[in-house]
């Protein structure tokens, strides 16, 4: 029996509708945990002039931006250095005294700032 061309349509456009999700997904960059987005999207709002919906939407589009440079491994690690330098007294001391530690900053926050001029947002200070 032969199938029917409309089944062998619906069959087709089925297949290549997955087949574009599928290479969608692959360009959108690495996956990070909800959580972790979460919460850089509420440090990064907590960090806006106006609590509004508008930073809602901006400081997601910079974690999302941040994802398609970094891994996540990337991302803790060199956001941790940057966090951290700002530490003050001992705790902070160490950080600073990491061999690296502010290069490691520096690319961060350059990653971080290109983000946030993509989401139309200004660079940190």
């Amino acid at each position: 029996m032969k199938p029917h061309p409309f089944i062998l349509r619906c069959a087709v456009g089925v297949m290549a509708g997955a087949l574009a999700a599928m290479a969608g997904a692959a360009g959108t960059g690495h996956d990070y945990p909800t959580v972790s987005r979460v919460e850089y999207v509420v440090d990064c709002m907590r960090d806006a002039p106006k609590a509004s919906r508008e930073y809602l939407y901006k400081c997601s589009c910079v974690i999302d931006q941040i994802a398609q440079r970094l891994s996540y491994d990337e991302f803790v690690n060199e956001s941790t250095v940057a966090n951290a330098l700002t530490i003050g007294g001992e705790r902070g001391e160490v950080m600073r005294d990491l061999r690296g530690g502010r290069q490691v900053a520096r690319q961060f926050h350059g990653v971080e700032n290109e983000a946030r001029k993509a989401c139309f947002m200004p660079p940190r200070g």
